[in-house]
């Protein structure tokens, strides 16, 4: 079963993201607390949504957390989705698949017209999944990311 995020599912989104970060080899990074996740999902001006994926005894498996982007090219919103985590005992039962189908219907009943993420590029099975929906990696691009003091410093008067 999927279904929109609720306030009480943020620790459980915090967990996961951690868990997220830890099988990316990257968890040292993670500097989001449950407080910043709710004021980003369920604050006054929310800046992401997320979705839950629970199993059939409603336990939490899985959450996709997503925001809106902006194609100048095509003129419509599209979603950007952040982090999709499936956890290990839960994968292979389609919810990755389910999490997925519901932001394609978002953006299939909105008008929006690209469902985008990233993904390491290690990360073969992954990969593998996207794939096998249809998704098509964008080789011509590269992402770069300005943090810490090299943003501060370019953000500095």
């Amino acid at each position: 079963m999927i279904r929109t995020a609720a306030p009480a599912d943020v620790p459980v989104i915090h967990a996961m993201v951690r868990d997220l970060a830890e099988y990316e080899k990257a968890l040292h990074e993670v500097r989001a607390t449950e407080d910043h996740l709710r004021e980003a999902l369920f604050g006054e001006r929310p800046a992401a949504y997320a979705h839950i994926a629970e199993d059939g005894e409603g336990r939490v498996v899985g959450f996709a957390l997503w925001f809106l982007n902006f194609s100048t090219w095509r003129g419509v919103h599209g979603i950007y989705l952040e982090d999709l985590y499936v956890r290990p005992e839960a994968r292979g039962g389609g919810h990755g698949k389910a999490l997925l189908r519901e932001l394609a219907r978002i953006c299939v009943e909105r008008g929006y017209e690209r469902l985008e993420w990233s993904v390491l590029d290690w990360n073969t099975p992954s990969i593998n999944f996207y794939k096998s929906l249809g998704a098509v990696p964008q080789d011509e691009w590269t992402v770069y990311r300005l943090t810490d003091e090299a943003l501060a410093r370019l953000g500095r008067p």
